[in-house]
């Protein structure tokens, strides 16, 4: 008998709910079984395998996945996330919908990504959307295990192979409160900006890579001062209180610039335009649903997206 047909989704389960929990009993009492259930199952599993998955850590208080045992794990969330799929397609099906299409978005596009699956609500009636909201690395993982049908993100990862087509332009700039030094000053230099602050995302993040080659261009190589946060709403807070300036997507900061909260800084080549990018995975299969999606969002050709006041979008 072949290892294949001696593999449960019991057995697969318990091996998840150990990684995510840290040992055995942990991932008992999260499945709502013993210990011994539990690790039963695990034992069973590493006998049709012939290997160890996962092996006890240096202070015998919990359980780590082993390399092999780590393998596995990839299928377990494969398989896990396509019978997450099944389940939300048929409970679609169920209420006269034709499908159920799982969005990933960047954090940056929090702001517009409501608003676009309200719209996508009623252009295509009869498909389910479903929005998750994750930062750049989340965004990518989701698209390598196949748990995002399509994502929205500022720049197409290498991998995994993606399908990417441009859906609006995505300004970026330097933002600072209007009561700022630098805020009445026209035409800035490097040197204007040498002294200051800046407030950046963490590193990773679409946003902190750009800041970081702008920064390279202009200062020549020199290092400018940052200070990282976790996200786009405490950068803004903090720059309104005078902690710093920030370089960010002007589509996370409408409502503050509209205000007067905050201001562009008139510094060399900005605001930086690059694009918002609907990519798709190369792997996924072709549903009819997916495709619907996708093409509304295409054919709404960015209108979904917030308008800075610069005339760009």
């Amino acid at each position: 008998m072949s290892w294949l047909e001696t593999i449960t989704l019991k057995q697969l389960r318990a091996l998840l709910a150990v990684e995510r929990h840290g040992s055995i009993s942990a991932a008992a009492e999260a499945l709502h079984l013993t210990p011994p259930a539990v690790h039963s199952q695990i034992k069973a599993l590493e006998g049709a395998l012939e290997v160890s998955v996962l092996s006890r850590t240096a202070d015998s208080a919990g359980s780590r996945v082993t390399p092999e045992g780590q393998i596995v794990l990839e299928a377990a969330l494969r398989m896990e996330v396509a019978l997450g799929q099944v389940d939300r397609q048929i409970a679609a099906m169920r209420r006269g919908q034709t499908g159920s299409v799982t969005l990933g978005v960047v954090s940056t596009a929090k702001y517009f990504a409501p608003r676009l699956v309200k719209t996508l609500g009623t252009l295509c009636p009869d498909v389910e959307i479903v929005l998750h909201v994750g930062n750049r690395d989340a965004v990518i993982e989701g698209l390598e295990r196949l748990s995002f049908d399509l994502a929205i993100m500022g720049r197409p990862p290498r991998q995994p192979m993606v399908e990417a087509h441009p859906i609006g332009d995505h300004p970026h700039a330097i933002l600072a409160p209007p009561d700022h030094p630098l805020a009445a000053r026209s035409a800035l230099s490097g040197a204007d900006l040498t002294e200051e602050t800046f407030l950046s995302r963490e590193v990773g993040s679409g946003t902190r890579i750009l800041m970081t080659r702008y920064l390279d261009r202009l200062g020549e190589g020199q290092v400018f001062r940052t200070v990282e946060m976790g996200s786009n709403e405490t950068i803004k807070q903090a720059v309104m209180a005078g902690l710093g300036i920030a370089f960010l997507s002007l589509h996370t900061a409408t409502a503050e610039l509209q205000h007067g909260q905050l201001v562009m800084l008139d510094a060399p080549q900005l605001p930086i335009m690059r694009h918002w990018f609907l990519v798709r995975p190369v792997d996924a299969s072709a549903r009819p649903a997916t495709a619907r999606v996708a093409e509304a969002i295409q054919g709404l050709k960015g209108a979904f997206l917030p308008i800075t006041g610069r005339g760009d979008v």
